[in-house]
């Protein structure tokens, strides 16, 4: 029995969370879903409050690691004025891994396509 793997990209952890539903019908080996950033940490920190003003500096709102955030404020979209787009899935920041069988390979990707994975 060969497996194969399949990366895909989606804009919210919902559309992978559908689609992982719909690929445990064909029996996965792995199933993972991940959010990714471009310069790495996790995101927003839970107790930065720009509403309030508890706000130290940008690459606070950026980022949990202080060498993140400064990369993620130095960079053109961190001002919003940035359309963000590099050439790279913009927008796709939620990554499906998935091993399959070889026999199943090709409805799997005709799933994820279908409910707009960029794979």
């Amino acid at each position: 029995m060969s497996e194969r793997s399949i990366l895909a990209y989606f804009k919210a952890p919902e559309e992978a969370e559908g689609v992982s539903r719909k690929l445990q019908a064909l029996r996965v080996s792995e199933l993972s879903i991940d959010r990714f950033s471009r310069f790495g940490g996790n995101g927003l920190q839970a107790s930065v409050n720009p509403v309030t003003g508890n706000l130290a500096s940008m690459d606070s709102m950026t980022s949990v690691s202080p060498h993140t955030g400064i990369l993620s404020a130095a960079h053109t979209s961190g001002s919003g004025m940035s359309h963000g787009g590099d050439g790279g899935p913009t927008g796709r920041n939620i990554l499906l891994t998935v091993i399959v069988d070889q026999n199943s390979y090709n409805q799997a990707l005709t799933i994820i396509e279908e409910a707009g994975g960029m794979v």
